[in-house]
């Protein structure tokens, strides 16, 4: 495959591509879409203020909903996420409207994952690296996935040996994955000698108490 409207072609004949899967209609599973306050310049025209100003965060942390709530962790996650795969196009979000605010977040639009695996694009990890704030959850968890027993690339590889469309990522990409994954826990171990653990990972570990406890308390 080798047209001009196109800046690839096939190697003789074969072409890296996306599978898309697509969510419910609007009218059975109504979401919002919301502009990534992290999104990237698309013009040779001029940059978006996160990429000349490195207290962009603050800014960020004055503004309705990630002022208070979980939304700004919920941004991170998901820099993390396309940091990972290498998806430069995160240029909205999308939250089922059922939710509320303290919904999850939809890691919706990842045609442009998995791209180019040299190339590690160290301004996806912007929400990260400005905000310095990560869930203890999950730096856990990539911690785990940095263990030699339970390596990124491994737990991938063979989750993706029952896919149908196996092997779904080459070698190079799932390798890629330990390399990025070194990479993040490098900026949050720069966030910690900066601010301090305390400051940098925060603590959604906690069980909420049920109504009952809460009772009990006042009783005592």
């Amino acid at each position: 495959m080798c047209k001009t409207e196109y800046a690839v072609c096939g190697n003789p004949h074969l072409l890296e591509g996306s599978l898309s899967a697509f969510l419910p209609s609007l009218n059975l599973a109504p979401r919002l879409s919301i502009p990534n306050p992290w999104i990237r310049s698309y013009s040779f025209d001029g940059k978006e203020e996160w990429e000349v100003n490195p207290l962009y965060c603050n800014t960020v942390r004055e503004i309705y909903p990630y002022s208070n709530s979980n939304r700004l962790l919920n941004i991170v996650d998901m820099a993390i996420f396309d940091f990972l795969i290498g998806n430069m196009d995160r240029h909205h979000y999308e939250m089922f409207t059922k939710f509320g605010d303290d919904g999850f977040l939809l890691h919706l639009d990842n045609a442009r994952g998995f791209g180019r695996h040299s190339h590690d694009e160290i301004s996806i990890l912007a929400p990260l690296s400005q905000c310095c704030i990560i869930k203890r959850t999950t730096l856990l968890r990539l911690q785990l996935l940095a263990e030699p027993e339970y390596r990124l690339s491994d737990v991938m590889r063979e989750s993706l040996l029952q896919d149908p469309l196996a092997p779904v990522l080459t070698e190079p990409h799932l390798l890629a994955l330990d390399r990025r994954l070194q990479l993040i826990l490098e900026a949050v171990g720069k966030c910690i000698d900066t601010f301090g653990e305390a400051t940098v990972v925060a603590n959604d570990t906690a069980q909420p108490q049920s109504p009952a406890e809460d009772r009990a308390k006042v009783d005592t």
